[in-house]
C-alpha cells in the first residue's frame, strides 16, 4: 500500500516526504524536554531478571537497576524543577528491549543489559552499574572446567542475549553443541530443570538469582570457567545527551558518596542470595566508565 501511495504522489512531494522522514530519524533525541512538558517518564523493566529488575509478588517492579533508575528520576525532578513526575513502567523482554526503546515506548531501560559495541550502534548507555560474566549452569556434579566439556551436549540459550551470540559463534567454530534457543531465561532454565538440556550459559549473576529464587542450590551449580566480561548499564536512546547527563550525574553521585554500597547490600547480600562485589564492579564505582563487554575466550568485543 505504501508503494502504491508513493507512486501516486508527485515527485516533489515524494522528495519532501523522504527528506522529512530522514530528518526525523536522524534528529537527536530530547527526552528530557518531553518529560518537562508531559511530566511523565516510562521505565522499561524486566519480569524476572533477579536481583536487577523483576516483578515482586504484588507485580510491582523492583530490583537494583530499578532503584538506580528511580534515583535518576529524582534527579530529573530536581533538574527540571518539577514538583511531581509520574513514573510509568513497561515490562520488556530481552529481544524487544532495544526496539521498544528506539520506538519511544520506554525512556530508560532498567534491567540487566550489557553495554556492547554492537548495541552502541543503536542505543546509548550510562556508566557501568555492575559487571557480570557468562558462565554455565549445569546439574550438580556435571564437570564444566572449559567450554570443550560442553561438546556434544544439548545446550539452552536465551533469545536476544550476549550468551546466545557467543555460544552460536562457539558452536560454529570451536565446539560442536546442540543449541536450542528459548524465548526467555525462564524458559531456558525450565528446560534445564526438566532435563531437556544439560547446560544453560548466561550471566552468572542472573543464574545465581534464578537458582536462589528457586531454592535449587542443591540441584544446580555453576561451571568454573568465565567466558566474558559483561558490564551492565542503564540503556537510553542514542543521541539523548541531556537525559544521559542526568543519569550519569546521578550514578556518579551515588558512587562518590558511597551510597552505592548500601544499595548493593540491599539486593546482593540477602537471606536468599549472596553475590560478593567483584573487583571489576568495584572499579566501576571508583572510576565510572562506559567500557563495552568482551568475549574473553574469543578475544573480541561482544
Amino acid at each position: 500500500m505504501l508503494h502504491t501511495l508513493r507512486r501516486a504522489l508527485p515527485l516533489a512531494a515524494c522528495t519532501t516526504l523522504a527528506f522529512a522522514s530522514s530528518a526525523f530519524a536522524q534528529a537527536p533525541a530530547d527526552t528530557l524536554a518531553r518529560i518537562k512538558e508531559t511530566r511523565e517518564i516510562t521505565l522499561g523493566v524486566r519480569e524476572s531478571a533477579r536481583p536487577f529488575s523483576y516483578l515482586n509478588e504484588q507485580k510491582q517492579p523492583v530490583g537494583y537497576s530499578v532503584d538506580l533508575c528511580l534515583a535518576a528520576v529524582d534527579e530529573i525532578k530536581r533538574t527540571l524543577k518539577l514538583p511531581e513526575l509520574k513514573v510509568n513502567y513497561k515490562v520488556v523482554s530481552g529481544p524487544e528491549r532495544i526496539p521498544k526503546l528506539e520506538g519511544g515506548e520506554i525512556d530508560l531501560e532498567c534491567g540487566s543489559t550489557t553495554n556492547t559495541k554492537a548495541r552502541q550502534e543503536k542505543v546509548a548507555f550510562s556508566y557501568t552499574i555492575f559487571v557480570a560474566g557468562i558462565r554455565v549452569l549445569v546439574p550438580k556434579g556435571t564437570k564444566v572446567e572449559s567450554v570443550k566439556d560442553l561438546g556434544g551436549l544439548p545446550v539452552a540459550l536465551s533469545k536476544g542475549t550476549t550468551s546466545e551470540k557467543l555460544f552460536t559463534q562457539l558452536a560454529a567454530s570451536e565446539v560442536k553443541m546442540q543449541l536450542t534457543t528459548f524465548s526467555s531465561n525462564g524458559e531456558a532454565y525450565k528446560a534445564l530443570k526438566e532435563g531437556k538440556v544439560r547446560a544453560f550459559p548466561q550471566d552468572d549473576s542472573l543464574l545465581v538469582g534464578m537458582v536462589s529464587h528457586d531454592n535449587a542450590q542443591g540441584q544446580m551449580e555453576l561451571g568454573s570457567v568465565a567466558l566474558s566480561v559483561e558490564p551492565y548499564a542503564i540503556m537510553l536512546r542514542k543521541g539523548d545527551a541531556a537525559l544521559g547527563a542526568v543519569v550519569d550525574r546521578t550514578l556518579a553521585r551515588l558512587y562518590a558518596a558511597g551510597e552505592i554500597e548500601g544499595l548493593y547490600r540491599k539486593w546482593f547480600a540477602t537471606d536468599r542470595i549472596n553475590i560478593q562485589m567483584g573487583r571489576l564492579t568495584r572499579d566501576s564505582f571508583t572510576r565510572p566508565n562506559k567500557e563495552p563487554g568482551v568475549a574473553m575466550l574469543l578475544g573480541y568485543s561482544l
